[in-house]
């Protein structure tokens, strides 16, 4: 009986170490993709992670995702840039300057990023090596156009990630822990805990996420008109239709780049050549360069004269806003007394980059219509223009960095693509915490 009773015991060993090893499997998401990224490889190429967007040009500004991070995760407000690589928390370290944000510092881990890092010598410029050794840790220092900037340490932790076929992953990537934020006293900073970095350097989290083998290269965003919208990382939300441009080769840092535009007005020519335009949804409105600003605000003046527009000047929204017989309720009030903008680019000449009024005009609280066109000059941009989130609104843009191009096409950002699956579009703004239905920011 004791014999029997050993074998029976000893068959059922085989069934608990299948049953350990499956559950093990199941459970092991969480910090497995960081160790053996090829695991995943296969499984989730095809697939895309999904952030939606919160966020508006007019009132707030900016557009931002909920990204979960550490163990237990929290979740944290990013202000979404294509404009960067680097993403970046305020973080508890102490926090030595730091800016009104909705959720308290993130506190860091022990796992710090050193200086033998790869990831820490593509953040490093050759004027700027602060490492004197290997080991040391990675300081960072972060600067934007608009004179604000980042201080800290690079350091490593869980970030949840939800892909459109319904799995969770939570690789272990690098970003910034700022303990020291600067802002310019001219600008009314957005009201998030940091910023996400989605440039094509290898820092940035579209590179870490492409090395780990979680998805293909490519970064792409959706920003409603009405607020809201969505973001994505791989290539299976890819659209039909879409108006395909080679990257510029030239030296633009890790900016997002078509090289030179030429910019037409009601679609005619008006002369404006040369534009070295990058893409930018880090900026709220669109920057021209010093001549090419002078000259579009030129016919825009000449098109609105005995159009029963004047001047708005003690509204300050914007530098240039107009005023009419009644306030303006929406752009749709006034779209048609202005004419549409568009920009082609020398190497693809029958690509077109059309810009609508809606895509360059806002409307204030206080009724009047406003141009989102601005000097750039201005604020230290020098030869180049950016083209900001005004003129990216209700357009899907992709930024392919594996067959280097930049694409668009129209599109309805205030629900997803039918591509996504409706189980699964369920089942990742679940894990965001926010209504599937539409992705309007009301």
């Amino acid at each position: 009986m004791a014999k029997t009773k050993l074998n029976m015991m000893m068959s059922l060993v085989p069934f608990f170490y299948t049953l350990l090893l499956t559950l093990t499997t199941l459970l092991q998401p969480i910090s497995a993709a960081s160790n053996h990224p090829s695991r995943f490889a296969n499984k989730h190429k095809a697939s895309s992670i999904i952030f939606p967007v919160i966020g508006n040009v007019y009132p707030k500004g900016y557009f931002h995702v909920t990204i979960k991070i550490g163990h237990p995760a929290k979740a944290y407000f990013l202000d979404i840039d294509t404009g960067s690589d680097l993403t970046w928390l305020q973080c508890d370290a102490p926090c030595t300057k730091c800016t009104p944000a909705p959720h308290t510092p993130y506190k860091p881990n022990k796992d710090l990023v050193r200086c033998k890092d790869p990831l820490c010598a593509s953040l490093q410029s050759p004027e700027n090596q602060p490492c004197e050794t290997p080991e040391e840790q990675c300081d960072y220092e972060v600067a934007y156009a608009d004179h604000g900037s980042s201080m800290g340490v690079l350091v490593k932790d869980l970030v949840s990630l939800a892909f459109a076929n319904g799995s969770v992953l939570s690789p272990r990537l690098a970003f910034g822990c700022g303990y020291n934020q600067e802002v310019a006293d001219s600008v009314h900073p957005p009201y998030t805990d940091g910023v996400l970095g989605l440039g094509k350097g290898k820092s940035s989290i579209v590179g870490q996420i492409f090395n780990l083998g979680l998805t293909r290269n490519v970064v792409g965003h959706c920003l409603s008109g009405h607020g809201g919208g969505f973001l994505f990382l791989g290539e299976d939300l890819l659209p039909s239709g879409v108006i395909w441009v080679p990257m510029s080769s030239k030296s633009m840092g890790n900016h997002y780049s078509l090289g030179n535009a030429e910019l037409l007005f009601g679609g005619k020519a008006t002369g404006v050549k040369g534009l070295t335009m990058v893409f930018d949804s880090g900026s709220t409105y669109t920057y021209f360069s010093s001549p090419a600003y002078k000259a579009v605000l030129s016919l825009i003046k000449k098109e609105l004269n005995g159009k029963n527009l004047n001047d708005a000047r003690d509204d300050k929204s914007l530098p240039v806003c107009w005023k009419g017989p009644k306030p303006f309720g929406s752009i749709g009030d006034v779209s048609n007394l202005f004419k549409p903008l568009a920009l082609t680019f020398t190497k693809s000449k029958s690509a077109q980059l059309q810009m609508p009024p809606e895509a360059y005009l806002i409307v204030t609280d206080q009724g009047n219509v406003c141009l989102g066109i601005m000097d750039g000059s201005e604020v230290g941009l020098g030869d180049f223009s950016i083209i900001g989130d005004i003129s990216l609104q209700d357009k899907i843009v992709i930024f392919d960095n594996e067959k280097l191009r930049i694409g668009w096409a129209p599109a309805n950002c205030e629900r997803l693509p039918k591509s996504v699956e409706h189980e699964a579009s369920d089942l990742f703004m679940q894990s965001y915490g926010v209504d599937s239905g539409i992705l309007q920011d009301y």
